[in-house]
């Protein structure tokens, strides 16, 4: 079965973890993507490795289903090749610093000419301006894209969040830009540039947040558990920020991981009540409504978990569903990777590595019924450069022994 981007030539000119999760988002969907590394290769192959000499997991689980090739593009003959490759693409992507491709020699309106239906793909850390010079890494982007302020409890440091919201997440906002552009280019003729910066992706995934700071123009925000209000929309726990109010309560035996996050809709309430032990509260004026938990939003958890504490949080699961009250256990890493669930549905995958033997992976979120994703092991470094540029631009053996010798590839 062909995939939805068969045919769609990619060249992932990316680095460490932005760049790299949009293109292999690209390959899932069917792309040829053809990663140009300097022959040095990425610099996450080498780095937080487990096996001495062998791409770390950093690198394997970033770059499936691609192709490697080497390029020197700051030679002469490098540039020659890159501009041959340009003009073999439908996509181009990179994450370098600012003005890093310009002063390789290929500013936009050089891409262009080489290439006029080219897709130019660009993340940065930030949009023009104050910031645009400044070093960008994920926590950098969460600190300066509003997550860090508004995570954490109140009385804490802000923190930052696990998930990878400023690299990843940045790049499944830079493949949402791709697509745009290809399908555009259908009716138009002509490629495009994209550009996604990481700070604004973050505040994009942030935006419940600049909603809660308007509200607060009007008075406190009574679905959060804080008592004092200033003119910052505070750090609120666990609390759900939405419109129903949730928790994480703890669970038996009492370990790192032993809790479930609950939400309480006013449906819920009856049943919640009943389970805990204390089936007046359904009926009782002070309890019976949102209205009127609001304000005892603290003292509502706190019965809660007082019941869930002494359960093992499977089986505060179970009884919950039971009610179709929302709630879902907290699941450690351990438990993931373990999740037979999550294998069956291939979000968790094992891979093949010719040099460090089976390793697990995310498999691809995206389900499409007519793109199936079969998860391939990353290339090693420069494994696809008989194939590219031999097989594809025309060189000869000679020729390509001489780039190498030369220090070209």
């Amino acid at each position: 079965m062909s995939q939805a981007l068969e045919g769609v030539r990619v060249l992932d000119m990316t680095h460490v973890q932005s760049g790299p999760s949009a293109t292999q988002l690209l390959a899932w969907l069917g792309a040829d993507v053809v990663k140009l590394e300097a022959p040095q290769g990425d610099i996450t192959r080498k780095q937080l490795r487990d096996l001495p000499d062998v791409d770390s997991l950093y690198f394997t689980m970033l770059n499936c289903n691609k192709r490697s090739i080497t390029l020197n593009t700051k030679t002469e003959r490098g540039k020659q090749l890159l501009t041959e490759l340009i003009r073999r693409s439908d996509v181009m992507v990179e994450n370098f610093g600012p003005g890093a491709v310009d002063r390789m020699g290929f500013t936009w309106e050089r891409i262009q000419e080489i290439n006029p239906r080219i897709v130019y793909a660009s993340i940065k850390g930030f949009g023009e301006g104050p910031y645009t010079g400044f070093k960008a890494y994920e926590v950098v982007a969460q600190a300066m894209g509003g997550a860090m302020s508004t995570t954490g409890f109140e009385d804490g440091p802000p923190l930052a969040t696990g998930a990878q919201i400023g690299d990843s997440g940045t790049g499944i906002h830079l493949v949402a830009g791709v697509l745009a552009a290809l399908f555009q280019r259908e009716s138009t003729g002509r490629g495009q540039r994209v550009n996604v910066a990481m700070q604004h992706a973050v505040l994009n995934l942030c935006r419940v947040k600049l909603r809660d700071q308007q509200r607060l123009a009007h008075g406190p925000l009574a679905e959060y558990p804080n008592e004092d209000f200033g003119d910052e929309v505070p750090r609120s726990g666990n609390a759900s920020g939405g419109g129903q109010p949730g928790w994480a309560v703890k669970c038996a035996p009492g370990g790192p991981n032993d809790y479930v996050y609950v939400i309480v809709q006013p449906v819920g309430w009856q049943p919640i009540s009943r389970l805990i032990g204390r089936p007046e509260l359904a009926e009782d004026p002070d309890w019976a409504t949102p209205e009127s938990r609001l304000p005892r939003l603290g003292k509502m958890f706190q019965l809660i978990e007082e019941w869930s504490s002494t359960l093992p949080k499977w089986q505060v699961l179970e009884q919950l569903n039971a009610h179709n009250v929302p709630c879902g256990p907290i699941l450690s890493t351990k438990e993931i990777i373990e999740d037979a669930s999550l294998a069956a549905n291939g979000i968790v995958v094992e891979v093949e590595h010719p040099e460090r033997g089976t390793f697990t992976t995310v498999g691809s979120p995206l389900k499409l019924s007519d793109s199936p994703v079969d998860v391939r092991t990353s290339p090693l470094l420069g494994e696809h450069n008989t194939e590219v540029y031999v097989g594809e631009l025309g060189l000869d053996r000679e020729q390509l022994r001489l780039l190498k010798t030369d220090g070209v590839i």
